[in-house]
């Protein structure tokens, strides 16, 4: 059974074509990820979709009624005063509405009041058949799995951050259960923790979902299909996003084969036609006024005619030269460093006002050749020690020294470093000696076209805001490059090419980013945050979840020899019974536990 199914779509923006001829289909149970670059029209392409703008030509037949869709967005249009727990029970719209209107009456009622008294009883009955006492119970539930604090629950939707939101947004999802789901973005702001959660709810969440993603490991987890989005088409891969790129590179090579193929046939082709072209003007010349050398010349047209056919043929098929997408181009140079540290962090302690500690007399240093990420769950402080270690936060307690030849480059996730009314030209024009000329060149580089230029950066997407805080740190010059979630909202060319630039940066980095395959590839060390302590770890990603893991174990096996080592006070401890077969039957338990004991001991020693 088909969930919808699109036909011709078409959009344009400003008089320039977005996309065309677009056909795209979802059906029951499947989960299809909606893959493009920037700027390629997936977030109108989902608006459209869902009846929020319409499409210029083409169609949407749906099977399922609207009432049956959810939507994920990354900015949801939510009223000022509805709190968050208010917002997750309005995904069971009639409950809610029932609910709402309960208590509308109660703060309006009186003991006089009959016509008020017997609505009440009305709305009252609707309420319980609809089993509607259970509704704040279920969005409590549901806000739990999502891991949302309940210190936030009563607190206005919009005052909420990124991540608070989207967990907000999954627990009403949850809530309403409905037969597609259209998500946009979903894992921008999550920790590790919640997109884990999200990747294990997708994978059983038996409706349809097309969502929109640049996270490779997610979409691993949870694709069944790739809807490739493209100016003139939306090609369908079954399988993850990796199965995709292997699809992806086999269409690249065999279209190379075939291009190589028809390209040395029509050289050949064309060889055998001038060859038989001058085969006949010899013999037409030759043959004078011989009618029979003259016939017998003109067989030599036909053939070539032949041929002439055989190359048209071959130009109806042609193939393209297969042609690598334009890509960011960028190289990072640091500033010459001859000193092994570039920044030393001694015992340094900070709170928020009357806040516990973030941190308390936390120590580390940052050396030449450090790939930093510093990892930990929402609300575990991850920002803030960024800030403090570039300056923009001081520490309660404790101090951070900098070398003086350190130069930093920062790259804040909330993009506060740009001058949103400044045009893109002309924040490259007040560079030092920066001409036109010059500038529009790097910009070509960056992904911006001749009209792009113009675009003032508060009308640009986050995607091209991000390319243009990259731009800034070009400019930086800096050494030590301090990076605050510098992916979000980039494609995933985009990523991959931020990705080899930072990995062959000459200077130091600091980096926090729920993008697991950029860490993977970047980081050599570490700096988990947690709500206890703080660990550190040198070493690849994969030998640092290794690392965590065993820690984990760890300190389950430390929980198990404390509990036993107590059990085996208390029987120590106990008053030996008269009762031979109670006796034996205390001894038994003392050395069955002696032994468990002794084999953890043992094991714990071995590690």
């Amino acid at each position: 059974m088909f969930i919808f199914k699109a036909k011709g779509l078409c959009k344009e923006w400003n008089g320039v074509t977005l996309f065309e001829n677009i056909d795209l289909e979802l059906k029951k149970g499947e989960h299809a990820a909606l893959f493009g670059r920037n700027g390629s029209g997936k977030t109108t392409m989902l608006n459209g979709l869902i009846g929020r703008i319409s499409f210029d030509r083409g169609n949407v037949q749906q099977f399922v009624s609207s009432e049956e869709w959810g939507v994920l967005e990354q900015d949801p249009c939510v009223d000022h005063s509805t709190s968050t727990i208010d917002y997750v029970q309005s995904a069971s719209e009639l409950r809610f509405t029932l609910k709402q209107e309960l208590e509308q009456i109660q703060s309006q009622m009186n003991s006089s009041d009959q016509n008020l008294l017997d609505k009440y009883n009305e709305v009252y009955n609707k309420f319980l058949s609809v089993d509607g006492y259970n509704l704040e119970a279920e969005a409590e539930k549901c806000l739990h799995e999502v891991n949302l604090d309940e210190s936030v629950w009563k607190t206005p939707f919009n005052q909420l951050s990124g991540g608070q939101k989207t967990r907000a947004q999954l627990a009403r999802l949850v809530i309403q259960n409905p037969a597609c789901i259209i998500m946009d973005e979903p894992t921008n702001h999550l920790d590790k923790e919640t997109i884990e959660w999200l990747e294990s709810w997708m994978q059983k969440c038996t409706g349809a979902i097309l969502y929109v993603s640049h996270d490779r490991y997610f979409l691993d987890r949870t694709a069944h299909a790739i809807y490739e989005l493209n100016p003139d088409e939306c090609k369908r891969y079954t399988g993850s996003y990796s199965e995709y790129r292997q699809q992806k590179e086999l269409e690249q090579r065999t279209q190379e084969t075939v291009y190589r193929k028809q390209k040395q046939k029509r050289e050949e082709l064309m060889q055998t036609i001038r060859r038989y072209q001058q085969w006949f003007q010899q013999a037409h010349k030759a043959a004078g006024q011989n009618d029979f050398a003259r016939s017998k010349a003109k067989k030599n047209v036909s053939r070539f005619k032949a041929k002439e056919k055989e190359l048209e043929r071959l130009e109806n098929k042609k193939v393209q030269k297969p042609q690598a997408d334009k890509q960011l181009n960028l190289n990072l140079e640091g500033s010459g460093f001859s000193a092994r540290r570039l920044l030393q962090v001694e015992g340094i302690s900070f709170s928020y006002r009357d806040t516990e500690y973030l941190f308390n007399e936390f120590s580390t240093s940052i050396n030449r050749g450090n790939r930093l990420a510093v990892i930990g769950p929402n609300g575990s402080g991850k920002s803030t020690l960024l800030k403090l270690l570039i300056g923009k936060l001081r520490p309660t307690s404790g101090e951070i020294r900098l070398n003086p030849q350190t130069k930093i480059g920062y790259f804040a996730q909330e993009l506060e470093n740009l001058d949103l009314d400044n045009t893109i030209l002309d924040s490259m024009l007040a560079l030092p000696n920066m001409t036109q000329s010059e500038a529009r060149t790097i910009l070509g580089c960056f992904l911006f076209s001749r009209e792009a230029v113009y675009k003032k950066i508060k009308d640009l997407s986050m995607g091209e805001k991000c390319r243009v805080a990259f731009l800034n740190l070009y400019f930086s010059n800096a050494n030590l490059l301090v990076l605050d979630e510098p992916t979000n909202f980039l494609d995933i060319d985009t990523k991959e090419v931020i990705e080899d630039v930072l990995v062959s940066f000459p200077g130091a980095l600091i980096l926090v980013s729920h993008d697991r395959y950029l860490v993977k590839k970047v980081a050599n060390r570490f700096i988990e945050l947690g709500m206890e302590n703080i660990v550190e770890y040198r070493g690849d990603y994969d030998s640092f979840l290794a690392h965590k893991d065993t820690r984990i174990l760890d300190t389950d096996k430390q929980n198990k020899i404390r509990d036993l080592e107590l059990k085996l006070t208390q029987l120590m401890t106990l008053e030996i019974a008269e009762d031979t077969e109670a006796q034996t039957e205390i001894l038994q338990v003392i050395r069955a536990t002696k032994r468990k004991l002794s084999e953890l001991k043992k094991i714990d020693k071995n590690l």
